[in-house]
């Protein structure tokens, strides 16, 4: 996808900064933006797409920086817009971390098409794991409903939901992250690419793929939310 280099031991110089701000900016623009799409299942489970931006952050500059700009957002949507508190401050960074994070840290290990598809899938798996694991904790406790109760919500509602969203989050950033990288290289914010190009048909034939996929997984969770 794309080859510039960073080394991830390298001082985060003030350009990196204000790169990570900006991201960090964005990230809360599209989360708030997707807080009026009127599509929720449960009530309080929005198909959030911020995940996009902090993972096209791990790709530029590294999993750690992606961390650091999901916790910055997550802490900024529950002072100001939130009514989860603390608990949805946990909850979404640790749904932001394992999906995003994931992927960046594979796609940093050799910046390929190829890897980043690998990193996308992993991490929408692994951050659908994590999920259901901690909404089994926690849930109960913001839901204040007994945990018997989110037990039998499990399989049939947290499961397809994250993965649906992890879906989501993946087919975008693969579809937008080349015109993002690209449009920050031409206002000079990030260093150009140094590598060659990759197989063009083959690249061509992966975002096909996942804008069809895009549009399953946005039917998919219209289906879930009960909206068709």
């Amino acid at each position: 996808m794309d080859n510039t280099n960073h080394t991830p031991s390298k001082r985060i110089d003030a350009k990196e900064l204000t790169m990570l701000a900006l991201l960090a900016a964005l990230a809360y623009v599209v989360m708030f933006l997707s807080k009026q799409i009127p599509v929720n299942v449960l009530g309080f489970l929005n198909f959030d797409l911020k995940d996009v931006i902090v993972c096209i952050t791990g790709f530029l500059f590294g999993p750690l920086q992606a961390a650091g700009v999901s916790l910055v957002v997550s802490f900024v949507e529950m002072i100001t817009i939130s009514s989860t508190g603390p608990w949805g401050l946990l909850m979404n960074v640790l749904s932001t971390c394992a999906f995003a994070c994931t992927a960046a840290w594979f796609y940093q290990r050799q910046r390929t098409m190829k890897n980043a598809v690998i990193g996308l899938v992993v991490g929408v798996l692994l951050m659908t794991a994590v999920m259901l694991l901690w909404n089994y904790l926690i849930t109960p406790i913001y839901m204040k409903a007994p945990r018997e109760y989110i037990v039998t919500l499990l399989v049939p509602t947290f499961l397809p939901f994250n993965l649906i969203k992890g879906g989501i989050n993946a087919t975008l950033t693969i579809l937008i992250y080349k015109p993002v990288v690209t449009a920050l290289r031409k206002a000079k914010l990030v260093k150009p690419s140094t590598g060659t190009n990759q197989g063009g048909k083959k690249k061509t034939g992966v975002l096909i793929v996942a804008a069809v996929l895009l549009v399953t997984f946005i039917l998919l969770a219209l289906v879930l939310a009960k909206v068709i």
